[in-house]
């Protein structure tokens, strides 16, 4: 690992980031790189249960979350989700992709819980912001990144359902928005918190002690400061409230982007999706729902939409799905994603191994970091 540690304490140096954390584990063993400090000041080294803001690696537990819904029964793949979110019932989508977002025609057919967990729903980002319907979208959908930039999910899901959809349900994979419908989904179904449901469901039974929407307050101390790159690349702004933010639990726990999270815990569910779905003696989901999380579900014309975010690969639920080894690290079947705040974790199916890094420097545009890929590269050997 001395490769590992050499490379994040060089973007340490540089003053990339404050610090990092670097998980890779293959069967039964687990290396893990701390470097560099919590915070710009140095007040605390990094530590391997430093706790992050990991943004969209949410996405797949939201995701696990929704296909044990479907294993209890409690809908079906194919059923319209109207039935819970009556907002979203008879969509309009713009009549093309480039068209004022007032010339719209009817949806040929209902949003699916399929549509949601690929984002095939029809709202979500493409890779041209320009366009009519995307501008209306991010009055909406503001930066996931802050835990307080959304209102309640009913005000929220009530704003959406004004905005028409780019694409027909199915036609189009788009970015982020369908995760965050997947969290108001889980909530509607059960009567609960989404948070509540995740805890019960996810968190406790794989011992994921330190993940949540909230960080208490006797784990402060382990909580990483945040910050984005300064205007001109150089230097690091703190971008969180004074005191850190995350003291509570957000009105809109965004099943997108919301969580906090250690190595370790990542780590662990990870290893219950290798395992078909079992930690233990437990069995959180069936190796059906495992495989149609981890499968690609998109076409090529779907892939190419989403080219900014997804460069070619594909998208099963919650995570992209690697299709084609364009990369060293594009192992067909890996699976996983990136994180805004500068997260990124990925499992692969043929070879048992779990890469997780940690960083909390935001990233500046969809595209992966220099860091990302260069910790890519030291994993996949």
């Amino acid at each position: 690992m001395n490769s590992l540690h050499d490379l994040l304490q060089a973007y340490v140096d540089d003053g990339t980031v404050p610090g990092a954390v670097g998980l890779v584990a293959r069967g039964g063993r687990v290396d893990v790189e701390t470097v560099g400090s919590v915070d710009v000041e140095g007040s605390a080294p990094m530590a391997r249960d430093s706790i992050f803001r990991i943004a969209s690696i949410t996405k797949p537990v939201t995701a696990a979350a929704v296909m044990m819904l479907v294993d209890d029964g409690a809908f079906t793949l194919d059923d319209p989700v109207d039935a819970w979110l009556p907002e979203l019932a008879k969509p309009v989508v713009v009549r093309t992709p480039a068209a004022p977002v007032d010339d719209v025609v009817a949806a040929t057919r209902p949003v699916t819980v399929a549509d949601l967990l690929s984002s095939r729903a029809g709202w979500g980002f493409p890779s041209d912001f320009t366009l009519p319907q995307v501008q209306a979208l991010f009055a909406v959908q503001p930066d996931g990144r802050d835990p307080g930039a959304l209102a309640s999910p009913d005000l929220w899901l009530a704003d959406l359902a004004r905005v028409p959809l780019l694409y027909q349900p199915g036609e189009a994979w788009l970015y982020n928005t369908c995760s965050d419908l997947q969290g108001v989904l889980i909530s509607r179904v059960t009567g609960r918190q989404l948070p509540e449901f995740l805890a019960e469901r996810v968190f406790e039974p794989l011992g994921m002690a330190d993940t949540g929407f909230e960080v208490p307050a006797g784990k402060r101390d382990r909580f990483t400061t945040y910050y984005r790159p300064g205007p001109d690349g150089g230097g690091l702004t703190r971008a969180d409230a004074p005191d850190g933010g995350w003291s509570t639990v957000p009105a809109f726990p965004s099943g997108a982007g919301g969580l906090v999270s250690t190595a370790d815990d990542w780590l662990a569910f990870a290893r219950m999706l290798l395992a078909d779905g079992t930690a233990g003696d437990r069995v959180l989901l069936s190796p059906a729902s495992v495989r149609r999380m981890t499968t690609n579900h998109l076409t090529r014309p779907q892939r190419d939409i989403g080219a900014l975010f997804l460069e070619g690969q594909g998208w099963g639920y919650g995570a992209q799905v690697d299709i084609t080894p364009a990369d060293p690290w594009n192992v067909p079947g890996r699976y996983g994603w990136i994180g805004g705040t500068g997260t990124s974790g990925h499992l692969v199916p043929s070879t048992g191994t779990v890469t997780l890094l940690l960083t909390q420097v935001a990233m500046a545009n969809p595209t992966p970091t220099p860091l990302m890929r260069d910790f890519w590269r030291v994993t996949a050997r």
